[in-house]
């Protein structure tokens, strides 16, 4: 089958698995020529089969030689179409880390419920014995509750009145201005339910009775903060309340794990492209401006560098794991620091669509943009036939 982006409401439909198959070999390359460092042995990732939940098991297993167990919600290849983005994602990973040597499970299910859950901890105790790392990235839009089966749908959206701001189209680059009418309560505690920390304390909840946990085991869940800029639509928003709430389960996570002598944390990122942000208003220019930025000072990192990062210069480096003042770790150090924000905000307002190239490389974040879905590599010719 001859396999082309399908692109609707920027989305992308589909993907290319020789192209993905690069994607992922590219961060397997990028950890195998840093350093390699003492970290976790035992790594399960709930969320492990894209962004920073596979590059997490990338730096894992490449930089330290872990074994990892992904849990995620992938399909493979049907009659009717080809396999998710992140199942060609994670069975190349897996074919990469066995050539290797290196132990790789992949779990497809829907993590939030109580099966899954057991199907991963089994697993966790016949492969690892005991996990030393739990990493919670997982990104969905809907929950099903299951302890009442109810279906929770989350929003993007702003809290208390309509946010206006200026924002560009991924697909066609034009610059507009959006308005998004504010949530109501019952979707801002819909979002709360589906992307806070209500699962990610289940999960723990149970690895923790079911002894699969090491002593001085460390949970992470990954979060984001972001500038002023996007302050309204982001942290001020309903995804915003989500985050609130996983860092509150953090601190209450990391009471229990104190038992076994761990430690729960939150790992505050800093912007990538995602299948997701190319939908969140705003947050495609803003990181087009920033990757211009990051880029002209040597600063820019994609997901494996920052997990590299995290493993090497926060988690593993001997002593105390740095912390802000809220005990969080902070990856986005390099984003916030005073002199890119500066430069950031000075670019937004001067932008418009007549210097969009100026300011920001909007060309980049479109090529990232496909290339998640093994799209846009010159090596690869779009016109042939594809074994899916």
């Amino acid at each position: 089958m001859v396999v082309k982006p399908m692109v609707r409401n920027n989305i992308c439909l589909n993907a290319h698995p020789g192209g993905i198959a690069l994607y992922v070999q590219e961060q397997i390359d990028y950890v195998k020529k840093q350093k390699r460092f003492a970290g976790p042995k035992n790594v399960l990732v709930i969320g492990g089969s894209a962004g920073y939940g596979i590059a997490t098991r990338i730096a894992a297993a490449f930089g330290a030689g872990a074994k990892t167990i992904s849990v995620a919600f992938e399909k493979p290849v049907s009659e009717k179409r080809g396999a998710t983005v992140g199942w060609y994602a994670s069975e190349y990973f897996k074919k990469k880390a066995v050539e290797e040597g290196l132990f790789a499970e992949n779990i497809y299910g829907d993590a939030f419920s109580r099966e899954i859950k057991e199907e991963a901890i089994a697993a966790v105790k016949k492969h690892f014995g005991k996990a030393d790392v739990v990493v919670y990235s997982l990104a969905s839009g809907m929950r099903i509750d299951p302890k009442t089966g109810e279906t929770y749908r989350s929003v993007l959206k702003p809290l208390g009145k309509t946010y206006t701001a200026k924002s560009v189209n991924p697909m066609t680059s034009a610059i507009e201005d959006v308005s998004i009418a504010p949530a109501t309560e019952e979707e801002a505690a819909a979002t709360v339910k589906v992307m806070g920390g209500e699962d990610w304390e289940l999960w723990m909840d149970a690895l923790i009775a079911a002894d699969a946990l090491a002593e001085g085991a460390v949970t992470l869940a990954y979060s984001y903060i972001g500038p002023e800029l996007t302050q309204d639509m982001y942290r001020e928003g309903t995804i915003g309340k989500a985050k609130e709430h996983i860092e509150a389960s953090a601190k209450t996570l990391d009471k229990k794990m104190k038992t076994i002598g761990g430690a729960a944390y939150i790992s505050v990122n800093k912007a990538v492209v995602t299948r997701a942000s190319a939908v969140i208003p705003v947050v495609p220019l803003y990181t087009g401006i920033l990757f211009k930025i990051l880029e002209n000072k040597g600063l820019q990192e994609d997901c494996a560098a920052q997990m590299y990062r995290m493993f090497t210069e926060r988690l593993y480096t001997g002593g105390p794991v740095p912390v802000d003042s809220e005990g969080r770790i902070r990856l986005d150090d390099w984003e916030m620091r005073d002199d890119v924000q500066k430069e950031v905000t000075a670019a937004w307002g001067a932008i418009n669509q007549d210097n969009l190239g100026q300011y920001a490389d909007f060309a980049a974040y479109q090529n990232e943009f496909l290339r998640l879905h093994g799209f846009g590599f010159p090596q690869i010719d779009y016109e042939k036939d594809v074994e899916l």
